[in-house]
């Protein structure tokens, strides 16, 4: 079951910005509506609305985040990644991306959140993770 908009909502679009599947229409001033079909229930849209008028899928309130300094952010647990490539592939937004180690004995590559700005902090990469090599934190928390 996708997210959803209440009649609380104003119209003021924040969501549709930060919908990485571009699931929301509405016009300004009007109340917005999730595409079902589109929806991926990332969370963004529930995490900026300064109504807290979006609904989850089990038609719980969203909270707002109110800045998105404190959306929590992967971190790679390298001792327990094995560079599958899941947290890459699953990330809506490729905020996710590859190094390479220095350390000759290690030639491996590992994921590393290339972007910090753009991770909507939607914990699929973490979910995915079959080894539970990553976990969200709250940057400098």
């Amino acid at each position: 079951m996708p997210y959803s908009i209440t009649d609380k909502c104003i119209g003021c679009g924040i969501c549709k910005m930060v919908c990485p599947m571009e699931a929301i229409e509405g016009k300004r001033g009007k109340v917005h509506t999730i595409k079902s079909d589109l929806c991926i229930d990332c969370d963004a849209c529930g995490k900026v609305c300064p109504q807290e008028s979006v609904l989850d899928n089990q038609k719980n309130i969203c909270k707002r985040i109110r800045f998105k300094k404190y959306w929590e952010k992967p971190r790679i647990i390298r001792k327990n990644c094995m560079s599958c490539t899941i947290c890459i592939d699953s990330c809506p937004v490729d905020c996710i991306g590859w190094t390479f180690t220095k350390d000759t004995k290690d030639k491996r590559a590992y994921p590393v959140l290339e972007n910090e700005k753009k991770c909507i902090a939607c914990r699929f990469c973490a979910i995915e993770c079959p080894v539970d090599a990553i976990e969200m934190v709250i940057p400098g928390g």
